[in-house]
């Protein structure tokens, strides 16, 4: 287990049932003591959930299942690994265009596929988070919209060729490079990147875990 204690000043103490840098960071600005709940092998990728899409699954839906999956996955390795008991918080992040599930570009080549699809339009950007303490389980959703201005085939090559878009739920970060291609947003600009922050601490409060 990787342990993460940024600081004397941070006081609540849960496990992060996730390895995003992304999400590392945003926990700590709002004063999150915790520990890192590491997935088997240590990749990024969760092998002990299943995050394929049901058959007609709506994205919402989608999201706050496999949020709620990774929470429970991570107190089930708490509880193997004789931890200290400490609530696990989880997320997930996927993007919704015409009512389709978009998720991490599997290639290269995918990437240019999902940034075409974004191009010059709207697209809905849905994180769910949850936390468990074993015994009590609660989840929230949260729902953002963002609109990209038109993508040229050169804007799409360069950006791939960063690495930036491989590992994130529509091929882009927008607190990376990608921001210069965000024309509007609507929502909570930290849910994009994937914890919403707000309703992060909401969470935390109802377990009586106030950052």
């Amino acid at each position: 287990m990787a342990g993460i204690f940024p600081g004397p000043a941070m006081h609540t103490s849960i496990y992060l049932a996730s390895n995003s840098p992304r999400r590392r960071e945003l926990l700590r600005q709002i004063g999150v003591r915790f520990d890192v709940v590491l997935f088997r092998g240590g990749s990024r990728a969760d092998h002990d959930v299943d995050e394929t899409p049901h058959p007609g699954e709506a994205p919402a839906d989608y999201v706050q299942r496999v949020a709620l999956a990774k929470a429970e996955g991570g107190m089930q390795r708490v509880l193997w690994r004789h931890l200290p008991p400490r609530p696990v918080l989880s997320a997930d992040t996927t993007l919704e265009v015409d009512g389709q599930i978009i998720g991490k570009p599997d290639d290269p080549e995918h990437a240019a596929e999902i940034l075409r699809q974004l191009s010059g339009r709207d697209h809905v950007v849905h994180t769910a988070i949850a936390l468990t303490d074993g015994q009590r389980t609660e989840h929230r959703l949260n729902t953002n919209q963002v609109r990209f201005r038109a993508l040229s085939e050169t804007d799409i090559r360069r950006y791939i060729a960063t690495g930036e878009p491989m590992d994130k739920a529509g091929a882009y970060g927008i607190q990376g490079r990608a921001a210069m291609f965000v024309e509007h947003i609507e929502g909570s600009y930290t849910g994009i990147m994937g914890l919403p922050l707000f309703d992060t601490a909401a969470l935390l409060e109802r377990f009586g875990l106030a950052p």
